[in-house]
C-alpha cells in the first residue's frame, strides 16, 4: 500500500515547465485537520472520505487587506483570463481525468494539447474565470459573495449533479497555476489571501449543496 501511494504521488502534480515548482501552499483546511494544514491537491483523494458536502466551521473571511490584495493581483491575471482558465483546466482534467465525466463535448480528450484546442473547454474556461471575477470584484459585498456562490453551487449540485469535492480539488489546482504562472507576485502574503478566498468559495458552495439536500453519489473515485 505504502508503495502504491508513493506512486501515486509522484504521478499526481507533475509540473508545468521545467523550472522549479513553487512551495507548498496552504490550501482550504479539509475537515477534521487544523487552520492553516499545508496540503497539496495531491491529497485530494482522502477528501471523498470526510463527507464531500460537509462545511465545517465557516471560513475565515478575509480582513480589508487581504481583499485588496487579492483584487490587484486579480486585475493581472485577468488580462490573460482565457489562456490561465484554458491551464488551470488542462491540469484539472489531466491530473483527475474522472472529473471529465461532467463534460461530454471533452471527457474523451487525452492529451493536453487536443484540450487546448478545444473551443467547448475553452468557453468553459471562460466561465470559470468569468465566476472568480464576479466574486473578486464584489469582496467588499459579502450577500452579493454568497447569492453569486449559492447559483453556482445550486446548478452544479442539481443540473450537473457534480460532487462538491471536486471544487476543493479545483480550488488547489487554481492556487498552483496562479503560483507558477504569477509567482513573481505570489508572495507568501498573497498566497494565504488567496487561500482564504478559496476556503470561503468553497464553503459557500457547500453550503448551497446542503440547502438542496445533497445525497453523496457513489461514481468513480477521484
Amino acid at each position: 500500500v505504502h508503495a502504491l501511494c508513493s506512486l501515486a504521488l509522484r504521478f499526481c502534480c507533475p509540473p508545468r515547465r521545467p523550472s522549479p515548482p513553487p512551495q507548498p501552499l496552504i490550501g482550504p483546511s479539509l475537515p477534521g485537520s487544523g487552520p492553516g494544514t499545508p496540503w497539496c491537491v495531491c491529497g485530494m483523494e482522502k477528501e471523498r472520505d470526510a463527507g464531500e458536502a460537509e462545511r465545517g466551521e465557516r471560513a475565515e473571511p478575509l480582513s480589508d487587506a487581504e481583499r485588496g490584495i487579492v483584487q490587484d493581483t486579480w486585475a493581472r491575471v485577468y488580462e490573460s483570463c482565457e489562456d490561465v482558465g484554458v491551464a488551470i483546466l488542462i491540469r484539472f482534467f489531466v491530473n483527475f481525468p474522472s472529473a471529465k465525466q461532467y463534460f461530454l463535448q471533452f471527457q474523451d480528450m487525452e492529451e493536453p494539447e487536443e484540450m487546448e484546442r478545444s473551443v467547448q473547454l475553452r468557453k468553459h474556461a471562460c466561465r470559470v474565470m468569468d465566476a472568480i471575477n464576479t466574486v473578486v470584484k464584489n469582496l467588499h459585498d459579502p450577500e452579493k459573495v454568497s447569492s453569486v456562490l449559492t447559483v453556482v453551487g445550486k446548478a452544479h449540485a442539481l443540473k450537473h449533479k457534480v460532487e462538491p469535492v471536486y471544487f476543493k480539488i479545483l480550488s488547489g489546482v487554481i492556487l498552483e497555476v496562479l503560483a507558477e504562472d504569477f509567482g513573481e507576485c505570489f508572495s507568501p502574503e498573497v498566497q494565504t489571501a488567496w487561500t482564504k478566498l478559496m476556503g470561503v468559495l468553497y464553503w459557500h458552495i457547500t453550503g448551497a449543496y446542503q440547502e438542496v439536500g445533497w445525497v453523496k453519489l457513489s461514481s468513480s473515485a477521484v
